[in-house]
């Protein structure tokens, strides 16, 4: 059966003060939606319905967001709860998801997806995952990335590559991987018509992937072995407590996709041709809301003679003012006021790690 994991267990520190460890941004109600705001991860699950059958819709997160994961979705079924005892990167995370779907569903194919995109329209994205799931019919053993079709030279992202046609309309292999490039090389992939962004989001057979961890990742692939072994509950935690926190830490596209793309065809590419947005920053975020008087504003706050700047409150009982402020980020908490130029944004991360080497974890 077709099956989905959503990833959920950032943290989130693009979208600090508001977004903190103990909540993290997929957890936050900032989607704006007809019928108010709503989380990202709420946003995701409703997503995936369009897909697979509700009952097969699974969360991966870490331990420490297990009881707010299901405060947050009522409607995920018992037992689609994967908790991290420890981050150890996406190819850690994503093979215990895998392992255990497979306990569950040996014949499972498996879509992987992110907590914090959002993507519009949902008919289009729900229509290219079924043509990713349609190509496991043709190519059983593949792994499946979803390349979103690019609308500007953008070099926040990596890309891959198409290839050769796979047999299945809208998929082509995979014919290389590249981080993210210079402006420069930005505009001639987006010129060449070649080259996808590399969107984070595949499809593959749950023993697929396994598989793939035992080949490139042979560590890991024991571990979790290990862990389905024991019967789900208290002996089967325990192993996973003993052994997760040990495993290395690596990233799913360089443990397993860039590894297996040197064989031709066993990594494909489906196009996803949809407006795609990775909520990683505050400009990102802002993008998702409507402007008023010139600047994105949520909670109360009362501008003059300001534009291009982003504000959000989430103290109802807290006016923030402006005047003669130009392209700035302005986040009150009832803890941490930040403020900073727009440009700098992508600095919020760092600025976070200053933060953190002078009072701790108290702001974090």
């Amino acid at each position: 059966m077709r099956h989905a994991v959503i990833m959920a267990g950032g943290s989130g520190t693009r979208l600090w003060p508001l977004s903190r460890a103990g909540r993290p941004k997929q957890l936050l109600d900032i989607v704006a939606g007809p019928s108010g705001a709503h989380s990202l991860l709420a946003e995701a699950f409703s997503r995936m319905r369009a897909v697979v059958p509700t009952e097969n819709i699974w969360v991966c997160t870490a331990a420490r967001y297990g009881e707010q994961v299901r405060a947050a979705l009522p409607e995920l079924g018992a037992g689609r709860l994967v908790l991290e005892p420890v981050a150890r990167d996406t190819a850690n995370a994503v093979g215990l998801a895998a392992a255990l779907v497979a306990d569950a569903d040996p014949d499972a194919e498996l879509a992987v997806v992110s907590a914090d995109h959002v993507i519009r329209p949902v008919e289009r994205f729900a229509a290219a995952m079924g043509t990713a799931f349609d190509a496991l019919a043709v190519r059983p053993d593949a792994l499946v990335t979803l390349g979103i079709v690019p609308s500007a030279p953008a070099t926040g992202f990596g890309y891959v590559q198409r290839g050769a046609p796979a047999g299945v309309a809208g998929i082509t292999e995979a014919a290389s991987f590249r981080e993210k490039p210079d402006l420069e090389t930005a505009e001639r992939y987006l010129a060449s018509g070649e080259y996808l962004w590399n969107s984070g989001m595949f499809v593959w057979r749950a023993r697929t992937v396994l598989d793939a961890l035992a080949e490139h990742l042979p560590e890991t692939a024991a571990a979790l072995a290990r862990v389905v072994a024991e019967p789900a509950g208290p002996a089967r935690d325990a192993v996973l407590e003993e052994a997760f926190p040990t495993l290395p830490k690596i990233s799913v596209d360089y443990a397993v996709l860039e590894p297996a793309a040197v064989r031709p065809g066993r990594v494909l590419v489906a196009d996803l041709d949809v407006h795609w947005l990775d909520v990683g920053s505050w400009p990102a975020l802002a993008s998702t809301l409507d402007a008023q008087d010139g600047n994105v504003v949520r909670g109360l706050a009362v501008t003059l003679d300001a534009a291009g700047n982003i504000v959000f409150s989430d103290d109802p009982d807290h006016l923030v003012a402006l005047v003669g402020v130009r392209s700035s980020v302005v986040v009150h908490t009832a803890d941490v006021t930040m403020v900073a130029p727009v440009a700098d944004a992508e600095r919020v991360k760092q600025l976070l790690a200053e933060v953190e080497s002078r009072f701790g974890t108290t702001f974090s």
